[in-house]
């Protein structure tokens, strides 16, 4: 497959950026970032959330009559568990409990590595996506970058985001890089069941941590509710279909660019509703991120073009 993108891909791949760029406002609406006590823990924000992304999918799925694969295809159905569990379930939590102390914006600057994790899981998983001399160059300086981020000084000068809270949007990051390796894997799969089973996989997975809910003590605000309704329409059930048209349309690689604009818009979104401001730390973290992923993902003289 050639990398000539047409209207309709790169209108699927906007789209897809703006959800996944609300997904961090709407989070700190959920958790309620500046009141804790009127929002609701991620505990209960990521079994709700998935849990009605998974029901308005299994819809959509009924209505458009796509078949789900036969349980005698075990590949298919470990994939979506795969997909619900390590590339939906853990990223998700991981995200959301960091954004209790980390600014939305700062969650989606770490999130703009996912790309240099998804070069090397490519590189590992798929022989026709090796590292190349030019693109080991640009992951050793998008990791710079991310050292920038994290460091001591980086995290002095975000005063309330934590060293823990930092490491999981980190981790996080890496997941949601495996998600873009499994998806995969799914290209024979229907998008709306692939969608529809990875977030059934994932709601079920999330399902235990209501155990730890204290439902008593919970008095969300109204903003809070708004918060936790958007992230399950828009960031989880229209991305995930978004995100698995484009990248059956497309490759891994193509959509692991979202991770260029996802930060900026994320930025913008932070500092119009929420007057959130990242130091000059951030900045150089995010251009030396972003330098190490165009670096990383520039196609070598001489190299026939991949899917």
């Amino acid at each position: 497959m050639q990398e000539n993108r047409n209207l309709i891909d790169w209108a699927l791949f906007s789209g897809l950026t703006v959800l996944w760029a609300s997904a961090y406002a709407f989070t700190r609406l959920a958790v309620s970032h500046d009141d804790p006590s009127l929002g609701f823990p991620p505990q209960f924000i990521i079994p709700m959330r998935i849990t009605a992304g998974a029901i308005v999918l299994l819809i959509v799925v009924a209505l458009t009559r796509q078949k789900w694969p036969p349980f005698s295809d075990w590949k298919s159905w470990l994939i979506m568990a795969g997909m619900g569990s390590v590339g939906t379930a853990m990223p998700f939590l991981l995200i959301t409990t960091a954004q209790k102390t980390v600014d939305s914006s700062l969650a989606a600057l770490y999130v703009s590595a996912a790309p240099l994790f998804t070069s090397i899981l490519a590189h590992i998983f798929f022989h026709d996506d090796f590292i190349h001399r030019r693109k080991a160059f640009g992951l050793v300086i998008g990791f710079l970058g991310v050292a920038v981020l994290f460091g001591p000084e980086a995290i002095a000068s975000f005063g309330s985001a934590s060293v823990i809270a930092q490491a999981m949007c980190l981790l996080a990051t890496f997941f949601y890089a495996s998600s873009s390796i499994i998806a995969r894997y799914g290209r024979n799969i229907p998008p709306f069941v692939f969608s529809a089973g990875f977030l059934v996989f994932g709601a079920i997975t999330t399902w235990p941590l209501l155990v730890f809910v204290d439902f008593e003590t919970l008095t969300p605000s109204n903003s809070a509710i708004a918060g936790l309704v958007g992230l399950a329409i828009g960031p989880t059930a229209i991305a995930s279909v978004l995100y698995m048209i484009l990248i059956q349309r497309t490759s891994a690689s193509f959509v692991s660019l979202t991770g260029y604009m996802i930060p900026i818009l994320s930025a913008i979104i932070g500092f119009f509703a929420f007057r959130e401001m990242q130091s000059w730390n951030a900045f150089l973290a995010f251009a030396l991120i972003l330098g190490g992923v165009w670096l990383a993902q520039r196609q070598q003289p001489g190299m026939p073009v991949k899917a």
